[in-house]
């Protein structure tokens, strides 16, 4: 599988614009779907969300689990994919990880990595 690097940093870095790639994937996003973890759990304290910036920083959360997280966009088999770490808490203890989405119009399929803990796939639908 090859990866190759599309568009990171900041805009500055990219020039005037920002790549219309790494765009496609700026807003937030509703989780509407996790294959670890049914709605009561990960919409139990706000409606679950990942959030990215036009600077391909963002946040997210479901559940007790919530996150900054840090992306920049590849090219993988050819198609884009936004992947990126994220560092954050369970309740109260530190967690890390990583994951990705990819987007087709106004939905996005990806999974989320907890480092040395769950994993799961998900589905999330731009919001407005």
């Amino acid at each position: 599988m090859a990866t190759t690097l599309i568009g990171c940093g900041s805009e500055q870095d990219w020039g005037i614009k920002m790549k219309k790639t790494a765009r496609d994937f700026v807003g937030r996003w509703r989780i509407t779907e996790m294959e670890g973890w049914d709605a009561d759990y990960f919409d139990m304290e706000v409606p679950a969300h990942i959030t990215i910036r036009r600077d391909l920083m963002g946040e997210f959360q479901f559940g007790l689990v919530r996150g900054e997280l840090d992306g920049r966009v590849a090219s993988v088999e050819g198609l884009p994919r936004f992947e990126f770490s994220w560092s954050g808490f369970d309740e109260n203890d530190p967690m890390s990880g990583r994951g990705w989405l990819k987007i087709d119009g106004n939905h996005a399929d990806g999974h989320l990595y907890i480092h040395l803990g769950d994993d799961s796939a998900l589905k999330a639908e731009r919001q407005p």
